[in-house]
């Protein structure tokens, strides 16, 4: 890296220390944590150069290249399914908002473009057989382990014709449609490139239909166990088919598999495994603009979650911490907060474009009410909280120090070059000092619903980074980085 590379990650690591959140160094540093979470040969571009290159011969075993993509979170496993929903975000992230990242755009598409292309090679087998994970996630589980020296299984996994993976596949298809749009001006001929891929992937999905967890069984689960099935993934592929083709076959796919599908359940729920409120969201738009008015009832299902989001309803709606953060029991709570804040300003954008608000029972949701509500999480991640504690690696004054992260836990390559084993990285993970290395715009898992926060390593499901708390957040806070109001 050059000097004034180095000097510009320090820059970006100082910004934002004090005062009014500063929104735009927290969107750098939101983009800049994905070169943490690169795998393969980094460019020489790379400005977190803590890393070095990894998983190079990923699929080698079976005579393909697997090499790229990214690190799900604080492990060294490529996760397809996860890896496909934040590129899926990412994108989001630049369709609806691309044009208030500044100098950030250009880094948000090279953020989109080292997953997609690594989504190339895992579909170049197509229609017989898609990749959707490098890594024997139990033994990568049972090590710590720099990814630089990672010596552990690096299995691969797929889905096939008599194997079905309908939900990674059909994720798969709308990050690839989504990321069309990205850069359908900018090239595009990747773009025509990347909306084929969808096109065929998504067929794959549709013609051979189960859940990947129940053909892959425990090489995914309990890790990525498609839960809320394979169903809400075709309808979320489709959907954004249509967006990137304008094709009406795929709305009327939306349609008329709306029951068959089960469009109508679980639709408060948006994340790696349920898209339910993402797609009621996403469709919503059409029957916004007049232009499907037979989709009513994803336009019914997306006001009634965006209902359950406002405390002051006399209704049933979510939780919320004593000092204001979204809370949903289970691990890692700030990707359904980043997931749901970007959906609030997404649908708010819509409302606001028909000029429409949503009857709530007694009370009123305007577009300013879901920004004001959005804000405040935002507000809260960076550092408005009872602990006044930036969540966010690198933004402010205090922020977590002790993050579940193999790579930002241990020593870089450049101080200690020597081969660490297995097991030999479990100092590092024992020990109470901080972090040697600092993951730039990681955002962990949160506090408890009491708004405490231990920053203890060992406690992944507070402590962990994810990408796919990252991908919408990039988006809400490219919003607030230009948005003027006060909300």
């Amino acid at each position: 890296m050059t000097k004034f590379g180095i000097i510009m990650v320090a820059f970006l690591v100082m910004q934002g220390a004090t005062g009014a959140p500063d929104y735009k160094s927290a969107l750098a540093k939101s983009i800049l944590f994905f070169e943490g979470q690169r795998s393969g040969p980094l460019p020489p571009c790379q400005r977190l150069t803590w890393r070095r290159d990894s998983a190079l011969r990923d699929g080698s075993d079976e005579n393909i290249d697997l090499v790229g993509g990214y690190y799900d979170a604080g492990d060294n496993v490529k996760f397809g399914f996860p890896m496909a929903f934040t590129t899926t975000m990412l994108a989001w992230s630049v369709v609806e908002f691309g044009d208030s990242m500044g100098d950030e755009l250009e880094n948000a598409k090279a953020a989109i473009r080292w997953a997609t292309d690594y989504f190339f090679k895992a579909t170049s087998t197509l229609p017989e057989k898609m990749f959707v994970q490098a890594g024997d996630p139990n033994g990568d589980h049972n090590c710590w382990e720099r990814p630089e020296d990672m010596d552990t299984p690096r299995t691969v996994y797929s889905v096939d014709t008599e194997h079905p993976g309908s939900d990674v596949a059909g994720e798969t298809a709308a990050a690839m449609a989504a990321a069309s749009m990205v850069f359908k001006t900018s090239d595009p001929t990747y773009s025509q490139n990347l909306l084929q891929a969808a096109t065929q992937i998504f067929d794959f999905a549709d013609k051979y239909r189960g859940a990947y967890s129940d053909s892959l069984k425990t090489s995914v689960c309990p890790f990525y166990c498609d839960f809320s099935g394979y169903q809400d993934e075709l309808l979320w592929g489709a959907s954004w088919l249509h967006k990137a083709t304008g094709d009406d076959y795929y709305l009327n796919y939306v349609h008329t598999n709306e029951k068959t599908l089960g469009a109508d359940e679980n639709i408060n729920e948006f994340g790696w495994d349920n898209k339910h409120a993402g797609l009621n969201v996403l469709v919503a738009k059409e029957y916004l603009t007049g232009n499907a008015v037979f989709l009513q009832s994803y336009k019914s299902h997306a006001d009634s979650f965006i209902c359950s989001l406002l405390p002051e309803t006399s209704g049933t709606h979510v939780d919320y911490t004593p000092g204001g953060l979204i809370y949903k029991i289970g691990g890692s709570n700030m990707q359904h907060v980043t997931s749901i804040s970007f959906l609030l300003l997404v649908y708010a954008n819509y409302l606001s474009s028909s000029s429409q608000s949503i009857p709530c029972g007694s009370v009123s949701a305007t577009p300013e009410r879901l920004r004001s509500i959005a804000k405040r999480q935002m507000d809260y991640i960076l550092g408005e909280n009872p602990l006044n504690l930036s969540y966010m690696v690198g933004y402010g004054d205090r922020f977590p120090q002790r993050i579940h992260h193999r790579g930002s836990s241990m020593p870089s390559i450049t101080d200690h070059p020597d081969f660490i084993t297995c097991k030999g990285g479990t100092i590092w993970y024992n020990t109470t000092n901080p972090n040697p290395n600092i993951l730039v715009g990681a955002v962990v898992g949160g506090p408890d619903s009491s708004d405490q926060y231990a920053d203890d390593r060992v406690d992944f499901k507070q402590s962990e980074p994810v990408t796919y708390i990252n991908a919408p957040l990039v988006g809400a806070l490219a919003f607030f980085s230009e948005d003027k109001n006060n909300y």
